[in-house]
């Protein structure tokens, strides 16, 4: 079994559908905008759960991190449900010769609650924190089949020249009815080979 690190913590960022198949819609926002579709105040209280992963060809242990928040406050456009956030992070990692990126991340994840992310008045599947926040790297498409999500990266989550200067993913999220419970992920790579991660979904 992979070497594996379990982290729970309590942060507090300040300001800060159902089951189908086919291609998922993805609205980038901001922090700590975001926070506003679940929170009044649009200050929220989150439970991270950390698990590492190795990457073929390289040193340092990569993350996978499961963000959980309590249900929406009344009121808001999330009132009642659960938002689950995830972030891809390579930031510990280095390669010096082949440089293997993390091209996927799959998960149970069960029926999908669409919400106006952005405030354009379509209704998304997936929000992207593209500012504000920790990242450099967003989704390029995410698709359901069944009760799994895929997150495709194009390109990928690549390590650094050295550990430390790897790269992370943006932190994205879906809202359910149901709060989080553990599952096992999947993370792809694209030498063709994946690993399976503990994570924290209502699937």
């Amino acid at each position: 079994m992979l070497a594996r690190a379990f982290i729970v913590l309590v942060l507090v960022i300040a300001g800060a559908g159902a089951s189908g198949c086919g291609s998922l819609a993805i609205a980038p926002v901001g922090a700590p905008a975001v926070n506003c579709v679940f929170d009044t105040d649009c200050t929220i209280t989150v439970s991270d759960f950390v698990d590492e992963f190795t990457v073929p060809f390289a040193s340092g242990d990569a993350r996978l991190q499961s963000r959980s928040q309590p249900p929406g406050e009344p009121g808001t456009a999330g009132a009642g449900l659960y938002a689950h956030e995830y972030r891809v992070n390579l930031t510990p990692v280095g390669a010096l010769t082949t440089v293997v990126c993390v091209r996927s991340l799959s998960l149970g994840f069960g029926p999908i609650e669409r919400l106006d992310y952005d405030g354009d008045g379509d209704l998304d599947h997936v929000y992207v924190v593209t500012s504000g926040g920790l990242g450099t790297v967003a989704p390029s498409s995410a698709s359901q089949s069944g009760g799994r999500v895929t997150f495709t990266f194009q390109p990928g989550v690549c390590p650094g020249n050295a550990a430390g200067n790897g790269e992370t993913s943006y932190f994205f999220g879906l809202a359910s009815q149901d709060p989080a419970g553990p599952v096992e992920a999947t993370v792809g790579f694209d030498d063709g080979t994946s690993t399976t991660v503990d994570a924290r979904s209502p699937g």
